[in-house]
């Protein structure tokens, strides 16, 4: 009965393992429409809360700080880099040569008109003033015994007594000694101011720089170097060069006398010396399209030295009843120049202005923004047209963590 019965039993296995890998199929399946079901209610639900958490994002007050708009006067000036110059600059050098004596100034003293600055050797002088001098005072005797001869020789010949040739080479005589004379004189006159020029002078009032000779060596007048540098800085002049564009604000009040001010500052914006406009360059530079301009400064406090570079602001004019922000309320974007004004609510507006010149940390709007209204200075890179803020007032940091309610220490709910 055994082999009667062996095919049916085995078609009864095979519909068993169909039926099992249809039901594997099956589980597979549904599996997979479960995974996808878990990722799409996941990601529904990652975009619900990425959602509210924008909303509430573009709901919370963003903390800054604001500033008012004010009137005031403002000056309207042009900054440019300038060098400072001496106003007179010397070389001391020796005019006759020797050995030098002594320089009897300190390096980087302030000397006068007149003051001495060198001792070279004057014996050598000394003793050809001398000499010439002595041949001086011998051609005078000449000339004076050629004058007593010929008065004799004029008496005679009035009397007949002596030839007519014989007076008028005693008359010539006496004409060439006198020219004699004249030489000796011119002679003297030169030995004399040699021995001066062994005094070396300040020719102005000024200060000198290092020497560049010590005593003891041999100078002469064609040295290159000189004895010592002499600057005059008081009054001290500062160049400069400005956009030619400039100069039809500055040209008319130079032309009526206007005094024009011009402050020197450091580096840091810092002012080190007072002045006016001094003088206008004849030409505009065709190769920088600036023109050069001079200003001068007394100097009093010797804030300026010579080839000292400074940023010169010249003050051009001078605007009165103007609307004045802070610079830092001033942004500058696609939408052109703007700032965020503060309106009702709390709510920014972005506001495009016109800006005018600046005066030290404010600058000038002449429109968009009305005195009295509040701009944004801070806390800008997070604010857009419409954003919600909370004002930071002067010792509060967080203005949102200041208004929410204060929690008990070590945690838990606000005390009712």
């Amino acid at each position: 009965m055994t082999p009667e019965f062996a095919p049916r039993e085995g078609s009864r296995l095979g519909r068993l393992a169909g039926r099992t890998r249809t039901h594997g199929v099956l589980a597979v399946v549904a599996a997979l429409v479960v995974l996808v079901l878990l990722v799409w209610l996941y990601r529904h639900h990652s975009a619900s809360v990425a959602a509210q958490a924008r909303a509430a994002a573009a709901n919370r007050a963003v903390p800054v700080r604001v500033a008012s708009a004010t009137l005031g006067t403002v000056d309207v000036t042009v900054d440019a880099l300038g060098t400072v110059a001496a106003l007179n600059t010397a070389t001391i050098r020796t005019r006759v040569d020797g050995p030098l004596l002594s320089v009897p100034f300190h390096e980087g003293q302030l000397v006068k008109a007149g003051d001495l600055l060198a001792q070279i050797d004057p014996s050598t002088f000394q003793a050809a003033l001398t000499q010439a001098e002595g041949q001086l005072a011998k051609d005078e005797a000449q000339l004076a015994g050629a004058r007593v001869d010929l008065e004799r020789y004029t008496g005679l010949l009035a009397k007949d007594s002596i030839a007519t040739q014989t007076v008028d080479a005693q008359r010539y005589m006496v004409r060439q000694l006198e020219g004699t004379v004249r030489a000796d004189s011119a002679a003297v006159a030169t030995a004399r101011l040699q021995l001066t020029f062994t005094h070396v002078t300040a020719p102005f009032a000024g200060r000198v720089g290092l020497r560049q000779v010590d005593p003891g060596n041999m100078v002469h007048a064609s040295d290159t170097n000189g004895l010592v540098v002499l600057t005059q800085t008081q009054p001290i002049y500062v160049l400069f060069a400005v956009p030619s564009e400039h100069l039809n604000r500055i040209y008319p009040h130079w032309n009526r006398g206007d005094v024009l001010p011009v402050d020197a500052l450091d580096r840091d914006n810092k002012p080190l010396a007072h002045g006016h406009l001094a003088a206008i360059d004849n030409e505009i530079d065709p190769a920088t399209g600036t023109i050069k301009l001079k200003a001068i400064f007394d100097n009093e406090d010797n804030a300026l030295f010579p080839a000292q570079f400074v940023t010169a602001r010249l003050r051009t004019d001078t605007l009165t009843g103007v609307t004045l922000i802070p610079n830092a309320a001033v942004q500058r974007g696609a939408p052109g120049t703007f700032v965020y004004v503060v309106g009702a609510g709390n709510a920014v507006a972005l506001r495009p202005v016109t800006v005018g010149p600046v005066s030290g940390e404010q600058i000038a709007i002449s429109a968009g923004v009305k005195a009295g209204e509040r701009v944004v200075i801070d806390g800008l890179d997070k604010l857009h047209d419409g954003a919600k803020v909370a004002v930071i007032t002067p010792g509060t940091e967080n203005p949102v963590a200041a208004r929410a309610p204060r929690a008990r220490r070590g945690g838990g709910a606000p005390r009712s």
